[in-house]
């Protein structure tokens, strides 16, 4: 990477488990036992399945193995090639999503101390996401607490869609304990299942559900603003990753109006949308779904204060990479 991208925090990088064998010297005995009998191998959500074209670009493949699994490919193409400040290690994995909460717990914190012990070692440059059980808020709270005083871990990660919209009262715990460590909430593509990935029901096919992740997204943030989640929680940072971001203006707009003509139904959110969303969000540049026209590129970008919202993500090592084009 070149000019001002150099030195850059990565903010969305991914690590993968190569399966939940790694996972058994963190877990209790109870639960190791469990995942062993129960024959649960891996819990790889279906938003990554490890042999789909958008869960690794061609260069960032292992010629064996789940993407992501390999240290020294991510230390060659992102530390070093990036000549990266920081990466930020996302984990999407399915522990978030299971029915059994005590089970997303256990391991949520074998995920966390995996992490902490196999990968953010290795190298000074790499930082970490807090897994939480997020079907859980408190014991989620509890897992924030747990590993907030190692500064390694900079950020929460949530999925995309569970059991309630984000705004609601009962994620608030979540909330209350990030903010108050200054850790900023990220929400990452990933469903767990509870209901279809789509406003207009269930799709027949993966790409239908891939490209309507970015509407769970919309949905979400919708969710948190008029919730009044920021009202409560104002140093509260919430983080889109890989969202897309050509749907930011257009999404700010229609909020506004519709906050203008119907602003008594929420008191509490007592300022545009468009000015909390340009507070309290962030969006990560990858995918950067934008023609490749330098003219339509600078005139989304002025759109929106993009300078302080993007944040630079090589999304390693999915699809998306753009590169120093972008």
């Amino acid at each position: 990477m070149t000019g001002s991208m150099a030195k850059a925090i990565d903010c969305d990088v991914h690590i993968g488990l190569p399966d939940n064998a790694c996972l058994l010297p963190f877990l209790a005995p109870y639960w190791r036992d469990q995942i062993i009998a129960r024959g649960i191998t891996a819990l790889d959500l279906a938003s990554y399945p490890p042999g789909n074209p958008l869960s690794a670009r061609a260069d960032w493949r292992l010629a064996s193995g789940k993407p992501g699994t390999d240290f020294d490919l991510l230390k060659q193409c992102v530390l070093d090639a990036h000549d990266a400040r920081f990466a930020i290690c996302n984990i999407v994995h399915g522990a978030q999503a299971v029915h059994n909460a005590d089970l997303a717990v256990a391991l949520c914190r074998a995920i966390n101390t995996w992490m902490a012990q196999e990968w953010l070692g290795r190298d000074p440059r790499l930082r970490g996401s807090i897994v939480i059980p997020m079907q859980d808020p408190p014991r989620a709270a509890a897992e924030i607490e747990h590993w907030a005083s190692d500064r390694r871990f900079v950020q929460v990660i949530m999925l995309a869609t569970g059991d309630l919209p984000f705004g609601r009262k009962p994620y608030w715990a979540i909330y209350e304990a990030a903010s108050r460590h200054g850790l900023p909430v990220g929400i990452h593509p990933g469903q767990a299942g509870r209901y279809a990935p789509t406003y207009v029901g269930w799709p027949s096919f993966y790409i239908e559900d891939y490209a309507a992740q970015a509407q769970s997204l919309q949905g979400q943030l919708l969710s948190l603003v008029y919730e009044g989640v920021f009202s409560q929680f104002p140093a509260l940072r919430i983080v889109l990753l890989k969202s897309g971001v050509s749907w930011l203006p257009s999404f700010l707009w229609r909020a506004d109006n519709t906050w203008r003509a119907t602003r008594s139904e929420v008191p509490w959110v007592d300022t545009k949308p468009s000015d909390i969303v340009q507070r309290h969000v962030r969006l990560t540049t990858q995918p950067f779904d934008v023609p490749r026209k330098a003219a339509t590129v600078a005139a989304l970008l002025d759109q929106f204060p993009a300078a302080s919202m993007l944040l630079f993500a090589s999304d390693f090592p999915h699809w998306h990479f753009d590169g120093a084009d972008i």
